[in-house]
């Protein structure tokens, strides 16, 4: 069992685009769904899709996430250059909605879960909410 796995699922993309694969494939849960969702919207990765790997296990899915990169074959860089995990389960960060990170002075993302569900800072700036802060894209 993980003790983090929002931390894992940031991992495992890390680690995918360091080693330019085309997907990764992360265990499902509804908030890293939701994240997907989000990255793909920011145009940070290509697509997401939830599948079944085991057909006989259909409890078992899968998030699977199209990376994005950008340049020619050899000089070829990923679009998400880095990722950091904010909010932990030892240490939970919920801020005001005055109090919304600037990622990269606008060049990044926020990633917050409110009870608007999971946005972006910028979106939630717009709403004028708050949250906890999951982490950060750029």
């Amino acid at each position: 069992m993980l003790s983090d796995p929002i931390a894992d699922m940031l991992t495992r993309i890390r680690n995918a685009l360091m080693i330019e694969h085309k997907s990764v494939a992360i265990p499902y849960a509804k908030i890293k769904e939701e994240m997907a969702r989000v990255l793909v919207e920011e145009g940070y990765v290509n697509s997401f899709e939830v599948t079944t790997p085991n057909e006989s296990k259909p409890y078992l899915k899968n998030i699977e996430i199209k990376l994005k990169y950008f340049g020619e074959r050899r000089e070829r860089q990923p679009v998400i250059t880095g990722l950091k995990r904010v909010s932990k389960p030892g240490r939970r960060v919920y801020v005001g909605k005055d109090e919304i990170p600037w990622v990269l002075s606008g060049m990044g993302i926020a990633i917050l879960t409110t009870n608007r569900g999971v946005i972006t800072g910028h979106q939630a700036r717009q709403l004028g909410i708050g949250g906890e802060v999951l982490c950060y894209v750029w």
